[in-house]
């Protein structure tokens, strides 16, 4: 390998750590922090010309502000942690009030003090009358609160200086932390302040916060084209064209071949051109949260579901995917953990398969009635076809 093809790989290595981890900071990520400042300025060339994100190196941290392609997907939820659940309403809340009573914190804190915050900025009248309620009165409110705080962590926005959050939830300690305000200051990537927003209702908010304006010529509305469906085929497994708005189906059948082929040389990702969409395959299979196949149960029924799927060609009701995960898991049950014949282990089981095929994008819910699964076309590649046998040649005898 020659010096420059090392200096190629060097630097896609640099964009791939972004885009699995946009936010890197010192003391967890410092091997990638020193390749990322060594092609800083390359990173955004090609960041800001092909996707209109923006990258800020400092010197404890590297931020990509990326940008969602859209705001209805939400099968990306945020964890405290692989494998643990993922955040719902009420934890998604207090990240918010932790966050804002962080911005007005010393550079140290207790979980005790930032506690106290909390349960003061819960109590504002607007929070109270949309139903939010805590207290931290139950076990499950500080396990909310601290799957909140293990997620800073992760982020790097807190330090943990001595103490255990476990301590914490059984009532028997504390916890000290110090607050990196640089990394605090970095997480919003949107635009606009959320205080400069007044709409009244959530979904204008949100699309206040994440709206960019249209330009007014050819060449940067082609642009700002380009930027949309860059950022899909890096973010999204699979980009179907009957999901996209006329101007940016017809833009991405026209430059499939020019963007796919800029993203090739920049990533070292594969792109597939189907009839149907486009995907960027990741033979590193390093760019996911989210793999398939994977081992040990829940694996092994994401794919079984996925195959059954691929194999009907058609929606399926819920129903009627409940009963199939029932006969298989009587099947494999002496390969599987415990329970998984047990009532109730089918929804369990089914709604693990469904959430993994929807982040993927091979599925689509049909609401109804009777709410059915709909297979997507990429998850074709999963049917499995009945196997041919070729007739050996006759041998010639000696």
């Amino acid at each position: 390998m020659t010096a420059s093809d090392e200096q190629v790989q060097q630097r896609r290595k640099a964009l791939r750590a972004l885009l699995v981890k946009p936010l890197l900071v010192a003391g967890q990520d410092d091997d990638e922090i020193r390749l990322v400042r060594r092609y800083a300025s390359e990173l955004r060339d090609w960041l800001a010309q092909e996707t209109g994100w923006r990258l800020q190196v400092d010197t404890d941290s590297v931020r990509l502000f990326k940008s969602a392609p859209t705001n209805t997907d939400g099968t990306h939820p945020a964890r405290d942690g692989r494998g643990k659940p993922p955040f719902g309403r009420r934890r998604y809340v207090l990240l918010c009030l932790a966050l804002s009573v962080l911005e007005r914190a010393d550079t140290q804190i207790t979980l005790g003090r930032l506690a106290e915050g909390v349960l003061i900025a819960v109590a504002e009248p607007d929070l109270a009358d949309a139903g939010v309620s805590f207290t931290l009165s139950r076990r499950d409110e500080r396990s909310d609160l601290v799957a909140v705080v293990r997620l800073l962590l992760g982020w790097g926005v807190l330090d943990r200086v001595s103490g255990e959050e476990d301590a914490y939830l059984s009532d028997s300690g504390d916890v000290l932390y110090d607050v990196h305000r640089r990394v605090l200051a970095a997480l919003l990537t949107g635009h606009r302040g959320p205080s400069t927003i007044t709409a009244p209702d959530f979904e204008r908010r949100l699309a206040e916060l994440t709206h960019e304006p249209v330009p007014d010529n050819d060449d940067l509305r082609n642009r700002a084209l380009r930027h949309r469906l860059t950022r899909r085929l890096l973010d999204d497994p699979v980009v179907y064209y009957d999901e996209l708005p006329d101007d940016e189906r017809v833009y991405l059948v026209g430059q499939r071949h020019a963007i796919s082929r800029r993203i090739e040389d920049a990533t070292g990702l594969v792109a597939e051109l189907r009839a149907e969409g486009v995907a960027m395959v990741d033979p590193d299979d390093e760019l996911t949260d989210v793999r398939m196949p994977e081992q040990r149960t829940d694996g092994h029924v994401t794919l079984l579901v996925a195959e059954h799927l691929a194999a009907k060609g058609s929606p399926v009701t819920v129903d009627a995917l409940l009963a199939y995960v029932r006969m298989v898991a009587a099947k494999h049950a002496s390969y599987w953990r415990r329970g998984v014949t047990e009532p109730g282990a089918d929804v369990e089981l089914l709604a693990i398969a469904l959430e993994k095929l929807r982040a993927l994008r091979l599925i689509t819910d049909v609401p109804g009635e009777r709410p059915m699964i709909a297979p997507r076309p990429a998850i074709a590649r999963y049917a499995v076809g009945a196997p041919t046998i070729r007739d050996r040649p006759n041998r010639k005898t000696p």
